[in-house]
């Protein structure tokens, strides 16, 4: 069964104002619920085992995190809440780095996050993330990373193999992520060597460089289905993240790419005031919104690294599916009202 959607003068996605109703019946949205809540359900149990405590936190902030920087290709959402200027949260990240101090083995949530560019296929202008922070650095960040998407995809294929292979017409691209015995790893130069020069596959922004979507394609036809991209130029991700190298080029974090691309971005975090105060007069960000942040770790410092999982994105991968705004049950789309 087919789902309504209307083409707008300008090539936009827009569903149809029936698609609340025709999508009742339609069984890929019957999975969806059934996945979301396998998502949910996984990831508590995941993190309970741990001792990594759920923290509830508000929606609005006026530390934006991910469209912050030089190198940022997502926008914030601002909003006037009763005179005062705010922003609808891209991410709580520094909130979970503040539960850390709070909650020893570290702190997770799942809440939406809110863009202000423009959708596509691969991304939504609302979608759910899966964000936790823990003690420790960028390698015991990628090793959780690791275990908790195979657990989620280990629960998938013993759970709801049956309806996803319906929906994908198969399954072995989650019995192929589980037969690695561990997910490859390179780092952001060893990637544009592997690329080749290819002009479409990185793009030059001045003193840095960033990686394309087809880029990661590339790299996950040609080197592995399942990729962690490790150490990209510090000036084309979030300040917050701590530096790699002596010369300040670098960053420790990490993306792991399969099906569409980049899943999961995460990083280690500059461990004090100084490091961190550095970082954003390095990246020209004024220091007004973070002085409460700067304050923690000048006051409390610890080394904490922390990661951003898309769910809309991953569960993507595991349908098999083109447009990841099929992915919602109740589409968002900015400057678009929709109801439900």
């Amino acid at each position: 069964m087919s789902v309504t959607i209307e083409r707008t003068s300008h090539g936009g996605w827009r569903p149809s104002k029936d698609r609340f109703l025709e999508i009742l019946d339609n069984p890929l949205y019957r999975t969806i619920v059934d996945l979301q809540d396998m998502v949910t359900t996984s990831t508590t149990g995941f993190w309970s085992r741990r001792g990594v405590k759920s923290l509830h936190l508000p929606i609005t902030t006026g530390s934006i995190s991910s469209p912050m920087g030089l190198g940022s290709d997502s926008l914030p959402v601002e909003v006037d809440l009763f005179g005062e200027r705010t922003f609808l949260a891209d991410s709580m990240q520094f909130m979970l780095e503040y539960g850390c101090r709070l909650s020893p083995r570290g702190a997770w949530y799942m809440m939406p996050s809110f863009r202000g560019e423009d959708c596509d296929e691969s991304h939504l202008n609302q979608f759910f993330h899966s964000e936790a922070e823990i003690p420790g650095g960028l390698d015991d960040v990628i090793a959780v990373v690791d275990a908790y998407v195979r657990e989620m995809t280990s629960v998938v294929l013993d759970q709801h193999a049956d309806a996803v292979a319906s929906l994908a017409g198969t399954t072995d691209h989650l019995t192929q992520m589980l037969k690695l015995e561990s997910f490859p790893r390179i780092t952001f130069d060893e990637a544009v060597t592997l690329l080749g020069g290819d002009p479409l596959a990185t793009r030059q922004h001045g003193s840095w460089r960033t990686l394309t979507r087809h880029g990661e394609r590339r790299l996950l036809q040609e080197v592995s289905p399942v990729l962690w991209v490790t150490h990209y130029d510090h000036l084309s991700v979030p300040f917050y993240q701590g530096y790699g190298d002596a010369e300040r080029r670098t960053a420790l974090n990490g993306d792991l790419l399969f099906g569409l691309g980049e899943i999961v971005g995460c990083g280690e975090r500059h461990v004090d005031g100084a490091q961190t105060r550095a970082a954003l007069a390095h990246h020209e960000v004024s220091e007004d919104s973070y002085e409460w942040y700067v304050r923690m770790k000048q006051e409390r410092p610890m080394r904490t690294s922390g990661f951003g999982l898309g769910i809309e994105r991953y569960l993507m991968w595991v349908l098999g599916q083109r447009d990841i705004r099929e992915l919602q049950l109740a589409p968002r789309l900015n400057g678009v009202t929709i109801a439900p």
